[in-house]
């Protein structure tokens, strides 16, 4: 089951990167990424776009997680942003931004950006959703009868 419903197996994944310039804040990203994704949402779900969200960098750093030393927070708290779309190809995502009603919104959530843009593509090579609670435990008496 894929995390995206209706999300092709060979779809793509583009992700934007935004830092946001210190005289923009939160509500400033939110609004203006939430009239772009209403648009994409309108005028794309028809031709390519799957879904999408956006992630807001929460400080946090995991210990557990990382080989890059103890970090206790990251400077880009609140700050940085990832913008993930789940498109039907690369082809399709192209030609949304070549929109005329696209653009200028684009251009709205460009404004907020100290670093630029970079959008990379990527395909799916996994996605899944945790087990239920017996798909836990089915799993866990396999592991310890076969494993």
């Amino acid at each position: 089951m894929s995390l995206i419903p209706n999300f092709p197996h060979d779809g793509v994944i583009t992700i934007n990167r935004v830092i946001l310039k210190p005289n923009f804040s939160i509500d400033d990203l939110q609004e203006r990424v939430a009239m772009l994704c209403e648009n994409v949402k309108t005028y794309h779900s028809e031709t390519g776009f799957v879904g999408g969200m956006v992630a807001l960098n929460t400080g946090q750093i995991s210990n557990e997680g990382s080989t890059v030393g103890q970090a206790v927070t990251s400077p880009l708290k609140n700050k940085e942003a990832l913008i993930i779309t789940f498109w039907s190809s690369f082809e399709e995502h192209e030609e949304s931004h070549k929109s005329d009603t696209f653009q200028p919104l684009f251009e709205d959530v460009l404004a907020l950006c100290e670093n630029g843009n970079e959008e990379i593509a990527y395909t799916m090579l996994w996605s899944g959703q945790a087990y239920s609670a017996t798909q836990a435990e089915a799993a866990k008496a396999a592991k310890a009868k076969y494993a």
